[in-house]
């Protein structure tokens, strides 16, 4: 008896192990390792399940940190006392599994500072799991929209999430060897390091073309509000389509209402719908948030929610570059700081009709004289 079960024992094991090894090879495992061999690159790491459960406390409860229609999120410590964030997915099908490695060699090539880096991966197991790395203050919805630390948020860090969250955007549409489409841009995609610098996540994950019809029904769930309506008719993603849902991203820090939030007479409203229809009433100074109209920034908010309705076109066509709306964020970012710079100090405010050019105080990177008249005619193009 004792010699059966030790052999039922071993046929387990080995059947465990070939079990695994199946799932490495499914997920394309035997690939990605050709690539990194040839590559020479070490960016990506391969981790076995044996270490993710040992990161997370064998998916422990407490251990989760974000939780949606694709899968759990949660947050780990692995072996070398690195924190992460390991996501875990639902399932998936074989159409998605063909293209998963090429994603990660992808994933793992971008480096930007406004990006959650792409850490490694685990193969071993049904459905792959990804490991980013853990960015601490949570996300931009959370930091917006959550009642019980609700704290005022000044305009200038405002714009300075909008030009970082571009910025990667940005990036991701035209500065990697191809063009990556986030695909699932909204503020709960959008984290916040301990410096309250934005860290786009949650990308390269998410493709129409491969939904099936419940797939497609989770996904406009997940993205309620922020959807493209090109998308939603053709269930093909375009890089306009993370422009469209990046204008909701401006609209929410404009305003700090949520993408859907209930009106003052207690009905269900879309942003993306009720902030352009006010905008063309000349009637959108109503929604925007008091803590910001109180400044010195209304020249800025009024050129901003012109390029978030810009960027809310019903037409794709008819939208802004990424790129684009990366440039002009940041020119808003100088006009506001000048704008700031003069209340501060007392200073006359400049007449935006004249032609005369003045100092800004800007950091090291961008000090200089420019043409304030100049400069705002541009953005108000």
């Amino acid at each position: 008896m004792a010699l059966a079960c030790l052999l039922l024992m071993q046929f387990q094991i080995k059947r465990h192990k070939r079990e695994k090894d199946e799932y490495f090879r499914q997920n394309g495992g035997l690939k990605l390792y050709d690539e990194m061999r040839s590559r020479q690159a070490d960016t990506i790491r391969i981790l076995t399940e044996k270490e993710i459960k040992r990161a997370t406390d064998n998916y422990n409860e407490d251990q989760v940190i974000g939780c949606g229609g694709h899968g759990m999120v949660y947050r780990g410590t692995l072996d070398d006392q690195k924190e992460v964030a390991i996501k875990k997915s639902k399932a998936i099908n074989n159409a998605w599994r063909e293209e998963f490695v090429n994603e990660i060699i992808i994933l793992s090539q971008i480096n930007h500072r406004h990006i959650v880096r792409l850490l490694g991966c685990c193969l071993d197991v049904d459905v792959p799991m990804l490991v980013y790395e853990f960015v601490p203050c949570g996300s931009l919805s959370e930091f917006l929209h959550d009642a019980n630390h609700r704290s005022p948020i000044l305009l200038d860090l405002r714009l300075k999430i909008a030009t970082q969250s571009a910025e990667a955007l940005a990036y991701l549409h035209s500065s990697t060897s191809r063009t990556i489409l986030h695909g699932d841009v909204k503020c709960a995609n959008i984290l916040l390091d301990d410096q309250l610098d934005a860290k786009v996540a949650d990308f390269g994950a998410s493709t129409l073309k491969s939904m099936d019809e419940n797939d497609f029904i989770m996904f406009i769930q997940g993205t309620l509000g922020y959807l493209d309506p090109e998308s939603f008719i053709s269930r093909h993603l375009t890089d306009k389509s993370d422009v469209y849902s990046f204008g909701v991203v401006l609209l929410e820090l404009m305003t700090r209402k949520r993408a859907i939030y209930t009106d003052n007479f207690n009905r269900k409203q879309s942003l993306s719908y009720s902030f352009p229809s006010m905008f063309n009433q000349k009637r959108h100074h109503t929604m925007l948030d008091p803590e910001i109209t109180a400044g010195a920034g209304m020249v800025v908010l009024e050129i901003m929610a012109e390029l978030a309705v810009h960027c809310l076109s019903q037409r794709g066509d008819d939208r802004p570059a990424m790129k684009e709306v990366a440039e002009r964020l940041e020119m808003m970012r100088r006009l506001q700081l000048h704008e700031a710079s003069a209340h501060e100090n007392n200073q006359c405010v400049y007449n935006y009709g004249g032609s005369s050019s003045v100092v800004l105080p800007f950091d090291e990177a961008t000090r200089g004289t420019i043409d304030m008249s100049e400069l705002v005619e541009d953005l108000a193009r």
